[in-house]
């Protein structure tokens, strides 16, 4: 069993760039495809179906995200395993993976749909969208095996020292769903059924085409019926690392729900202050994003190895270029603040440039701790320690929920743009001292 970029081995920096960039482009071409979609869907189907689509956006992350983080979380023992160089068991985790899936893939899937109605009735969907959220939402739910699917299986990949397979299965998914939106919403007229359709449908071939490449590719992890048996110890292990990081992207979504119904009470433009503030954040947040991923997996494999002194290295590194990032990209938000705006918001609009403005000066005086958390918390993800990443998640809902209940009632919108600074803070600095106690005990065999 071979490690084919030799992770074990290659300068800390040198493997943590390698797996930096290919995860990056994938981000980037998420947002560009993101974009591509929502430009089809409204203006082609118009805002009510632009609306329809995405109403819902908060539970979609809260549901599809502990599905997202559950299958980020099962690379954890996989990554370990790897480095560790014990083939029996990479496999033995590998087939009890399979039922882990099916188990959490089923009853999530179940409960979602039976309860599509319920939620947009709770979260009082408009009359006038009601039907076409209905219809969407209850695509996309039904598709949740297959985009549990594609994660796990993208995860394992990078896990096993593979990061460019997942990039470029992740570009012919995004293509091929702009594709099928094309086909399903502008030749067939399926509206929000076919949107919702062409996703699903994407996603599964995806998921398919990860497959065959992985039996291609990987002749080491051929399963066996003996490998495919359900295994306590395995399933236990597995669990361990899921949950928690399927919890933290869940709760991740609660503290910007609870946040966000204070941003509505403002009203409309503050709404939307916020929201194009936001989409310039996850542009920018992909770089600190994609250094933590492959701390994932850097930190994964060498902990299984043994190698303490390359995963002090590798950390090390892996903050050095995050604030240095950060510190460059916090300067760019300052000096051409009134240019990056301009892009999102119509120069007429000058109370919403403005707030805009605000709210990213503000945010960016603060990205340093954001890069931490990124970079520190993936780390200890795959050093096997998901469940303090859980808690760094549970302090910056906190943190948001409390400036959403108490403070933005007091301060109005100046609260509203100090909420990710206070949430980044709190998380970092408990995340970074937990993380210098640990290393600071550990000693390599």
């Amino acid at each position: 069993m071979k490690n084919k970029y030799n992770i074990l081995e290659d300068q800390p920096i040198k493997v943590i760039l390698f797996f930096s960039i290919p995860v990056l482009l994938g981000l980037f071409f998420q947002q560009i495809y993101t974009t591509v979609d929502t430009v089809i869907v409204s203006k082609t189907l118009g805002q009510k179906a632009l609306a329809a689509t995405g109403c819902l956006n908060s539970v979609n992350f809260l549901i599809l995200g502990f599905c997202n983080g559950m299958a980020s979380g099962f690379s954890i023992p996989i990554a370990q395993i790897f480095g560790s160089g014990d083939e029996k068991k990479l496999k033995k985790y590998l087939g009890n993976i399979i039922w882990v899936y099916l188990f959490f893939a089923i009853v999530i899937t179940v409960i979602s749909v039976c309860l599509t109605q319920t939620i947009l009735i709770v979260t009082n969907t408009p009359k006038d969208i009601f039907s076409m959220a209905y219809i969407y939402m209850l695509v996309i739910f039904l598709g949740i095996p297959t985009q549990f699917a594609y994660n796990t299986l993208s995860g394992i990949m990078r896990s096993l020292g593979d990061v460019k397979t997942p990039l470029y299965i992740l570009i012919g998914c995004s293509l091929l769903n702009v594709g099928l939106d094309l086909i399903f919403i502008m030749i067939l007229h399926l509206g929000v059924f076919g949107a919702a359709l062409a996703t699903v449908l994407s996603e599964a071939l995806s998921a398919i085409g990860c497959l065959v490449i992985m039996y291609k590719q990987y002749t080491f992890i051929h399963l066996t019926k003996d490998d495919v048996k359900i295994n306590k110890t395995c399933i236990i292990e597995l669990l361990k690392d899921g949950i928690p990081m399927g919890l933290q992207m869940s709760i991740c979504g609660i503290g910007s729900l609870l946040l966000q119904s204070s941003v509505n009470a403002l009203g409309s433009v503050y709404v939307a202050s916020v929201t194009a503030s936001e989409r310039i954040w996850q542009i920018l947040q992909s770089v600190t994003a994609a250094i933590g991923t492959s701390l994932t997996v850097y930190c994964g494999q060498n902990i299984g190895a043994n190698k303490i002194t390359r995963v002090k290295q590798g950390v090390r590194a892996g903050v050095i270029m995050a604030m240095i990032y950060c510190f460059v990209s916090s300067l760019f938000i300052y000096f051409f603040r009134n240019q990056i705006v301009s892009i999102f918001i119509d120069k007429d609009a000058l109370q919403l440039i403005q707030l805009t403005k605000q709210y990213l000066v503000i945010n960016a005086l603060f990205f340093w701790a954001q890069g931490l958390i990124h970079t520190v918390c993936f780390s200890l993800q795959g050093m096997g320690y998901a469940r303090i990443s859980l808690l760094a998640a549970i302090l910056e809902m906190i943190a948001r929920a409390v400036t959403g209940l108490f403070i933005v009632p007091l301060f109005g919108y100046i609260a509203v743009c100090f909420s990710n600074d206070l949430a980044w803070v709190l998380a970092s600095t408990f995340i970074v001292v937990y993380y210098l106690i640990l290393i600071k005990k550990m000693k390599e065999v």
